[in-house]
Formats: C-alpha cells, sequence, structure tokens
C-alpha cells in the first residue's frame, strides 16, 4: 500500500490500464491539489475524461497540460479528436496545424486537416 501514496501517479496509470475508468476519474481527482501543475497528470486526467465519453472536460484537462508543456503531440492529437467529438471544427483544424508545426511528419494530421478543411 506505501506505493499508492509514494507514486499515485503510477496507481492512476495503472487503474487505466487496467480499464477501471471510474475509479481512476475518483482517484484522479483526489490528486489535483498536489498535481494541479503536471502536464502528465492533466493528460491523463483528460483521456479519462475522453475515454468516458465527456469531451467538453477532456478538453479542459488538455487545455491545462499544454499550457505546461505546449509541445506535446499526443496531447493536441486527443484534443483535435474531443474537438472532432463537439463538432468544433475550426478548433480541430486549429490543433492539426499546431501538430504539424511540431512534427512536419505527422501524416494523419496533415491528411485530418485536409478532410476538415475540404468540408
Amino acid at each position: 500500500m506505501l506505493g499508492l501514496f509514494s507514486y499515485p501517479k503510477r496507481h492512476l496509470k495503472k487503474l487505466v490500464k487496467d480499464g477501471e475508468y471510474v475509479e481512476a476519474l475518483e482517484f484522479g481527482k483526489s490528486l489535483a491539489k498536489k498535481f494541479f501543475d503536471d502536464s502528465d497528470y492533466m493528460f491523463m486526467m483528460g483521456s479519462i475524461y475522453f475515454i468516458l465519453d465527456d469531451a467538453k472536460k477532456a478538453i479542459v484537462y488538455f487545455d491545462k497540460s499544454l499550457a505546461i508543456k505546449n509541445d506535446d503531440v499526443e496531447t493536441l492529437t486527443l484534443k483535435t479528436n474531443a474537438h472532432i467529438l463537439l463538432q468544433q471544427k475550426d478548433e480541430a483544424i486549429d490543433c492539426c496545424k499546431k501538430i504539424i508545426v511540431l512534427a512536419p511528419e505527422n501524416y494523419e494530421a496533415h491528411g485530418l486537416l485536409e478532410k476538415l478543411e475540404s468540408v
């Protein structure tokens, strides 16, 4: 049980890996004060909300993660998908453009941007 308190993010990742999303969400919420400035924590929480079909809440956490570490392509990719789910085309296009600046070889972002701009 000591590991749970010594490495709370590791426990959070394990809950997610095990598919215990609701439990992960509750546990994650209990860590908010300790990890308010941790981009990895914010990414994990956003991912949990995304998995639980709360794209709006996921974007809040992805934005917090990107405010701390603004060059994370994985976070931008999930944020793009959340915007698409919410039918927020312009925001999704903006995310794709940011991904392409950070990772010009990201063909998925190029293809998605082309598709979004043609609709």
